[in-house]
């Protein structure tokens, strides 16, 4: 594999330093989420707790991410994602000043990641719908979609595994002020950008618009299946996600170094997943990977669910990060390729909304199962319901294909 290939949306000046800055402040954001689960389950000792923190981050996506998309059609992204930036720095800001004076308590957490949820809810759909304006060259959209998450998942691999040993060391309220200052480099990247001015789509009614992007979203058959994959995707990798403190501590016997161990298995293997995928030049085939990943990460979470021991823990995490990397890119790239350009804030912005929005619900699930039945069973009935999901999503695959490459071949892509 060339280099040159792995990295040819780097030719973009735009998205180089869109892609430098990221490189920092990912880094940071997984080291402020590793420290705050840990915070929480320390604090509390709740598995309910940890699920309704992570919750509280995820649900506005559910409600707000749709009318972003709206106003994603109307006005600049890049001047939008300077100020959701700078409010999440000034977020994490806050919450390492609590914790750093001892004044933090559990409310605090909760509306600190409901702020959090909020502005997440803009920024997200806009780095997705925004990432065309940064290619120069439209062959380079699938490469540059595919290195957002290999950097995202190289942030994962990095940033749990140094939190972990930062939260023993220094504590969680440092880590919560490094993820601070790491926004800067992504401040700073976004005011250096040269974007062209886009004529943005006039409207006055939006509701209209609203309905619009979810009529077009649900007639298309191939965005209706993505959407509702990447949901069941979603909420089976929250619900493992959620309880990784427990398999650490309770489960593995670990600390706050286990957790990042753990956590950094999974990078390990979106990562590679993610290179892969950024190597790999062809559109079509990708919708097959989807089917495959999801019987992938189901085996990988079963074998998790049963293990005691750390190396056989790590291995089935990297099987599982790879998987669910492979079903969220492959998805992306998928739906950024068929869709049309006039409504694609609206449509990313509910695909955003499937994707982060079940993210919640998967949590909050995963916290109230794991009370009930325990975290070992919450995990290994996921795994169950993963390997379902693929025999149903392979049976409806050769109707989907049929459509995919009519649209492919017409837009001259392989």
């Amino acid at each position: 594999m060339k280099k040159a290939n792995l990295f040819r949306a780097l030719r973009s000046r735009n998205y180089k330093l869109y892609f430098s800055g990221q490189a920092i402040s990912l880094v940071g954001t997984w080291i402020q989420s590793t420290a705050m689960s840990w915070l929480v389950y320390r604090l509390t000792n709740s598995s309910v707790l940890l699920g309704t923190t992570a919750f509280l981050s995820q649900i506005p996506n559910l409600f707000i991410s749709p009318f972003v998309g709206v106003f994603l059609d109307r006005f600049s992204k890049h001047k939008i994602l300077i100020l959701t930036q700078t409010l999440l720095m000034f977020q994490a800001l806050i919450l390492s000043i609590l914790t750093l004076t001892n004044t933090i308590q559990t409310w605090h957490i909760l509306l600190l990641s409901l702020v959090l949820g909020i502005i997440n809810s803009i920024d997200a759909p806009t780095r997705q719908s925004f990432v065309i304006e940064m290619v120069e060259r439209p062959e380079d959209l699938n490469n540059a979609i595919a290195l957002n998450s290999l950097l995202f998942n190289v942030a994962r691999l990095v940033g749990p595994t140094i939190s972990g040993f930062l939260i023993a060391l220094i504590g969680e309220g440092m880590c919560f002020f490094i993820n601070a200052l790491s926004y800067l480099a992504v401040i700073i990247a976004l005011l250096f950008m040269k974007i062209k001015v886009q004529i943005p789509v006039i409207s006055e009614n939006i509701i209209k618009d609203l309905k619009a992007g979810f009529s077009y979203a649900f007639n298309f058959i191939v965005v209706r299946y993505i959407l509702i994959f990447i949901s069941l995707s979603s909420i089976f990798a929250s619900i493992y996600s959620v309880l990784m403190p427990i398999f650490a501590k309770d489960i593995l016997h670990g600390g706050p170094e286990t957790l990042g161990i753990l956590t950094g298995a999974i990078g390990a293997g979106a990562l590679v997943g993610a290179i892969y995928l950024a190597g790999r030049s062809k559109v079509k085939g990708i919708e097959g990977i989807i089917s495959y990943s999801f019987g992938t990460a189901g085996i990988g979470l079963l074998i998790f669910s049963l293990s005691r021991n750390i190396y056989t823990s790590i291995l089935a995490l990297f099987i599982t990060g790879l998987s669910f990397m492979l079903n969220s890119v492959c998805s992306n790239t998928l739906i950024q390729n068929v869709i049309e350009n006039h409504i694609r804030g609206r449509v990313m912005s509910i695909y955003v909304m499937f994707f982060m929005g079940s993210m919640p619900i998967g949590s909050y699930i995963g916290g109230l199962l794991a009370k009930h039945i325990g975290a070992v069973n919450t995990v290994l009935l996921s795994g169950v319901l993963c390997i379902t999901c693929s025999l149903i999503y392979k049976a409806r695959l050769p109707i989907l294909r049929e459509y995919i490459y009519s649209i492919l071949n017409k837009r001259g892509l392989n």
